[in-house]
């Protein structure tokens, strides 16, 4: 069993901050022990994922990222959460594989990524581990994981380095993400299922639309048939952008709005010409009753 040890110039993400995390939170509001806000059966990913008896999602507090839209902001950027010791991370693991779920998915973890890894080691689920990422991954970070997390779940946010910027304060995301998704797909290969059409190994590649930026949209897309074969990786089209009820200050104007049907079907018309398969969603999921209470069920 590896020793966890705890990064005293923190470069677990491309921001690389260098934060001793022994006494000091990195930029992604990580310390010296794991932070989460939820460990529950969470039933509305990809009909693979969630299946029939739920995906057992464990959402990580903070993030690397920090994007302005982000619809888990109370957690994200607000940091909400309780802390745990890689032994209990370990127990929350088990219990939740114990409830009978498809698979344990980490939810922006990769800030935890030595704490993550040590629990897993020590937790040994027996179902499929799903890292369920923003995209913004260090390569080396991805490495330590190998072996230990069976499907990725990466956005694929923006191929655009000016929209990355300005939403995500990441212009390099593209260049990262990209390379992020090449590796993850070099560990886990082409996706595979069980009897019940769960995902037990592969890559799912999310994009969520955003108002105005379909051509974003389809340059994500023709990018990604560059990155690894269509033919082996699912995609998640996501019409879901739900505009903030109460904007903060500064929030951008043109993402004051929903995607518009017409938006969401170009993009998905393009999806499909370039041979990708997956998922769509409904404008229904467009509303924050999609988002789980963050309330520390499960902790």
């Amino acid at each position: 069993m590896s020793e966890l040890i705890i990064p005293t110039a923190c470069t677990l993400c491309p921001r690389r901050c260098g934060a001793d995390r022994t006494v000091s939170l990195g930029r992604c509001g990580g310390g010296s022990k794991v932070k989460v806000a939820r460990a529950a059966a969470h039933y509305w990913e990809e009909p693979c994922i969630s299946g029939t008896r739920g995906s057992g999602a464990v959402f990580f507090s903070g993030c690397a990222l920090g994007c302005v839209f982000c619809q888990n902001r109370e957690i994200s950027a607000g940091n909400f959460g309780k802390e745990l010791t890689v032994d209990e991370l370990a127990d929350v693991f088990r219990r939740l594989e114990s409830t009978g779920v498809h698979n344990l998915n980490l939810v922006t973890a990769g800030h935890y990524a030595p704490w993550v890894a040590a629990a897993l080691e020590r937790a040994k689920p027996r179902i499929p581990v799903v890292w369920n990422s923003g995209g913004y991954e260090s390569l080396d970070t991805l490495r330590t994981l190998d072996g230990l997390v069976q499907v990725y779940l990466p956005d694929l946010k923006y191929r655009s380095n000016a929209l990355a910027a300005r939403y995500s304060d990441a212009g390099d995301y593209f260049e990262r993400a990209s390379a992020a998704i090449v590796e993850m797909h070099r560990q886990v290969g082409a996706c595979a299922f069980d009897d019940d059409d769960i995902l037990q190994r592969g890559v799912l590649v999310r994009h969520l639309v955003l108002p105005g930026h379909a051509d974003d949209s389809i340059a994500v897309f023709e990018a990604l048939c560059d990155l690894v074969p269509p033919d082996e990786i699912l995609v998640g089209l996501m019409s879901q952008y739900t505009p903030p009820s109460v904007a903060p200050q500064g929030f951008p104007p043109e993402l004051a709005r929903r995607v518009t049907p017409d938006e969401y079907a170009l993009v998905a018309d393009a999806v499909e010409a370039l041979g990708f398969e997956g998922y769509e969603q409904g404008g229904e999921s467009a509303d924050e009753a999609y988002t789980p209470p963050f309330d520390l069920e499960g902790l």
